[in-house]
C-alpha cells in the first residue's frame, strides 16, 4: 500500500481556506500562517509518527479509520506518556479537519473513549526515562548491528545524540547543511528546537576525542562517506532491501533505535527513550563534576531547576553515606 503523507498533511494550507473563493491571496496567506512554523513542524512530526505505524501494519493513513487510530494510540502507549498520545490525537484532529473530511475519525466516540482510558490506566504523571551514561554507551557500541551502512549510521546517531545532549526532533530533523566540520570538531546548527520559540537557532559544538571509537566527529564522517548523502536530511531510513530512503528518519525511529540497542544489553527497553541519551549526558557530565553553567551551555536548558536535577541525582550516587559506612578501616 503507497500513500503519499505529505500530500495529506493539510495543516498551514487548509482546504476550507483554499476553497473559499469569498478570501482573497492576501487574507488567505494570513490564514496559512495563523500557526507559528515551529507548532506546524511538530504537528508534521506527529503525523509522520502515524503514518510509519500505518505504513508498518499496512493499513491506510487517509483516510483514517477510527479503529486505526485506537490501534495506533494503544501501541503508541506502550511507551509514551498519556500526554504524548493526547498530543499526536490533537495533531491528527488538526490534520484531518484542514483536510475538510466531512467526518473526522479523531472526534469519534470510539477514539474519544480510547484516550480516556488509556489516561486512567497510564495516568498524567510518569516517570522519567532513565539515563544512558557514558558507559553505556560504550558498551551500546559494541552491540551495532545491520550492514556496513546501517551500523555507520546507528553509531552517528548515538553519539551525537549523547554528545549534542540532544532531544529525539533535534537529531531526526538535521539537514547536511547544518553540519560545519572544522579543526577542532564540528559544529551543528539546530534551526528549530523546543527552547527556541522564534527559531533563531541554536548552535550546539562537539570536538573530537581522542578514543576514535567513541568520536562523534569521525563517527558522523563516516556515515556521511558510506552513505554518499551531501545535502537535505542527515540521517535516513532504509527500505526493506536496505537500500538507502530519500526522506528523514522520524523521531520515533530515534527512540525504536535507543530501545533497540538497551534491549541487546540486557536492559528493559521500557525504561528508556531518546530522551534517555540527553539525560544521560547531563548525568554524566554531572558525575564528573562539570560545572553547571557547562552542562546549560551543552544542553540548552533554560531551567537551572531541571540541570540541578540531573546534578542531584547525580551525587546521590557519587557522594552517597554508605561508601563512608562500608569503606571505613
Amino acid at each position: 500500500m503507497t500513500q503519499d503523507r505529505n500530500k495529506h498533511f493539510y495543516l498551514g494550507k487548509t482546504v476550507a481556506i483554499a476553497d473559499n473563493e469569498k478570501l482573497t491571496a492576501k487574507a488567505r496567506q494570513s490564514l496559512y500562517t495563523a500557526r507559528a512554523e515551529h507548532t506546524i513542524t511538530a504537528y508534521r512530526s506527529d503525523w509522520n509518527d502515524f503514518c510509519d505505524w500505518c505504513e508498518y501494519h499496512d493499513v491506510p493513513f487517509f483516510p483514517a479509520a477510527a479503529e486505526t487510530i485506537v490501534n495506533y494510540i494503544n501501541d503508541l502507549a506502550d511507551h509514551a506518556k498519556a500526554n504524548t498520545v493526547a498530543r499526536r490525537i490533537s495533531a491528527l484532529t488538526e490534520n484531518f479537519d484542514a483536510a475538510g473530511l466531512p467526518e473526522n475519525p479523531c472526534r469519534m466516540p470510539l477514539v474519544k473513549n480510547a484516550v480516556r482510558g488509556i489516561k486512567r490506566m497510564k495516568g498524567t504523571a510518569q516517570q522519567g526515562k532513565l539515563p544512558i551514561l557514558f558507559d553505556d554507551i560504550k558498551e551500546m557500541l559494541t552491540y551495532l548491528e545491520g550492514n556496513t551502512l546501517q551500523r555507520a549510521r546507528d553509531k552517528a546517531i548515538l553519539l551525537v545524540g549523547f554528545y549534542g545532549a540532544m532531544r529525539r526532533s533535534e537529531i531526526a530533523n538535521l539537514d547536511v547543511g547544518d553540519i560545519r566540520f572544522t579543526r577542532l570538531g564540528m559544529l551543528l546548527t539546530l534551526r528549530k528546537s523546543k527552547t527556541d520559540p522564534f527559531d533563531r537557532g541554536q548552535m550546539i559544538a562537539i570536538p573530537y576525542v581522542a578514543d576514535p571509537q567513541i568520536c562523534a566527529v569521525r563517527a558522523l564522517k563516516e556515515w556521511l562517506q558510506e552513505s554518499g548523502i551531501t545535502g537535505g536530511p542527515l540521517f535516513r531510513g532504509f527500505t526493506k532491501t536496505h537500500s538507502l530512503r530519500t526522506n528523514r528518519i522520524s523521531d520515533k525511529t530515534v527512540a525504536l533505535l535507543v530501545k533497540q540497542y538497551v534491549a541487546r544489553m540486557g536492559m528493559d527497553p521500557r525504561d528508556y527513550g531518546a530522551h534517555s541519551l540527553r539525560h544521560g549526558f547531563a548525568t554524566s557530565a554531572a558525575q564528573h563534576h562539570v560545572e553547571e553553567r557547562q552542562i546549560m551551555r551543552q544542553t540548552r536548558h533554560k531551567s537551572q531547576t531541571v540541570v540541578r536535577r540531573y546534578i542531584d541525582e547525580a551525587d546521590r550516587l557519587i557522594d552517597n553515606p554508605i561508601f563512608k559506612i562500608t569503606e571505613q578501616k
